[in-house]
């Protein structure tokens, strides 16, 4: 007795499907897991400046029984880093705020900057991923609203500042530090508006303000400072706003770096209106005659009901600042 054979389109059909299992598999059981720290160089210092580290985190979703993430993200407070910088999107769950608690509490003392991300204010909800090839996503009137109030008050305890529409500045290692952020360009709760008065209120209430270092070697040096702006989706408009303000480095988040990507080509989908190139990494933006390093992170987790990573693993960023030269 012969064995019936299977038409070619049948084999073919089969062929794929089984690819699309194995893949989905490896990035559902494996790729999400394999948490990268990846480390890049950006030369924004003054001359002379001493290296400052900072720990770039983003997007972790977490919900509380994602212990492994929780114990791997502590792990990073041994990189020993100068400042961390928190790009939104840290809650997963109604209770999320008990993994972000076992993540961050080695990094408690450490200096911190955090801006929200859609996220840190709704819930995730069950929706079609293929949504997202139609445009950046939108509000889902069923999300449920998270406890936002108590991870400001965490972070606060923890020694961060919240950079949401606002700035703020800080001294690392002999730099001077101008911070500014929004709130979530996702969602439109960015107010670049109040950029500009939120850095002259800085200054003048900065009691060195233009004027030298107490311990210069010359009273003409000028004071070494660098502009940071801060954002959770990296929205044009909003980097083209931050290079206005003067921006030297961009941090943001949001995009997952693609979440699923095709090797060779990279992300599919940006889930905001910056170019695929720039969807992970670091780069330059450009805008008119100024320009500013970017570094947006492919974060570290994904919404509880797409849990699945494919050439694209989770990342954190360690971001050495060094002297320009």
């Amino acid at each position: 007795m012969t064995r019936a054979r299977l038409a070619p389109a049948a084999q073919i059909a089969l062929a794929i499907g089984a690819a699309g299992a194995a893949a989905f598999a490896w990035g559902s059981l494996v790729e999400r897991k394999r948490w990268t720290l990846r480390r890049v160089e950006v030369p924004v210092l003054p001359s002379g400046s001493q290296p400052i580290k900072v720990l770039h985190l983003s997007d972790l979703h977490m919900a509380p029984w994602q212990r492994e993430k929780q114990a791997w993200v502590r792990s990073l407070a041994e990189l020993e880093p100068d400042l961390v910088v928190d790009t939104g999107d840290n809650l997963g769950h109604e209770r999320g705020l008990e993994g972000i608690r076992a993540a961050f509490e080695p990094f408690r003392g450490i200096p911190g900057v955090f801006v929200n991300g859609s996220n840190d204010y709704f819930g995730p909800v069950l929706k079609n991923p293929f949504l997202y090839f139609s445009g950046p996503s939108g509000h889902v009137p069923r999300s449920s609203r998270l406890d936002i109030a108590a991870l400001h008050a965490y972070f606060a305890e923890l020694g961060w500042t919240d950079l949401d529409n606002t700035a703020t500045s800080l001294d690392l290692r002999g730099t001077h530090f101008e911070f500014f952020g929004v709130d979530d360009p996702h969602k439109g709760f960015d107010r670049l508006d109040l950029i500009a008065s939120a850095i002259d209120d800085l200054r003048a209430d900065d009691p060195l303000g233009d004027e030298s270092w107490p311990d210069a070697a010359s009273a003409s040096q000028p004071r070494p400072t660098v502009t940071v702006g801060v954002a959770h989706a990296p929205y044009q408009r909003v980097l083209n706003s931050f290079v206005n303000h003067g921006a030297q480095l961009m941090l943001a988040g949001h995009t997952h770096g693609g979440q699923v990507c095709v090797p060779g080509f990279g992300a599919l989908v940006t889930n905001c209106d910056i170019p695929r190139e720039k969807v992970k990494g670091l780069s330059v933006w450009r805008h008119g005659l100024r320009s500013a390093y970017l570094n947006v992170s492919a974060g570290l987790g994904t919404s509880i009901y797409a849990p699945v990573r494919f050439a694209c693993p989770p990342e954190a960023t360690l971001i050495t600042l060094v002297a320009a030269s």
